[in-house]
């Protein structure tokens, strides 16, 4: 089992940016594929950004290609998004997961086994 936790949420103007992080307790990550989701109210959680397992591809939604950067630190043990430019409309709860996908980048969320609670991030116009 592995327990993953963001951080890195919160209120921002447009224009702005911030750096969410996941971790697993000191875990590391390494053997894992990893994504991050996004889920607005009254709306279907959705793929923002992946990383395939070994970490030599990334993949990005078509509204944050360019604006947002998904990472790994050296050691492996946290997985970051970050986030510049922010709109309003990237109002939404941001949740990591991790997968055992040992292919490519995974875009759908019931191919990851493990998920964080998520962390809020709210853009003001």
């Amino acid at each position: 089992q592995v327990q993953l936790v963001e951080s890195g949420g919160g209120l921002v103007q447009a224009g702005g940016s911030l750096r969410l992080s996941c971790s697993a307790a000191g875990r590391t990550l390494a053997s894992y594929a990893m994504g991050w989701f996004r889920q607005a109210p009254g709306k279907e959680r959705e793929f923002v950004a992946g990383m395939n397992w070994n970490g030599d591809k990334n993949s990005y939604m078509d509204s944050v290609e360019g604006r947002f950067t998904i990472s790994r630190d050296s050691a492996k043990t946290t997985l970051f998004l970050q986030m510049n430019s922010l709109k309003p409309e990237d109002t939404a709860v941001y949740y990591c997961a991790a997968s055992f996908s040992r292919v490519a980048v995974v875009k759908f969320a019931s191919g990851y086994v493990y998920w964080g609670q998520g962390t809020q991030v709210t853009v003001s116009s």
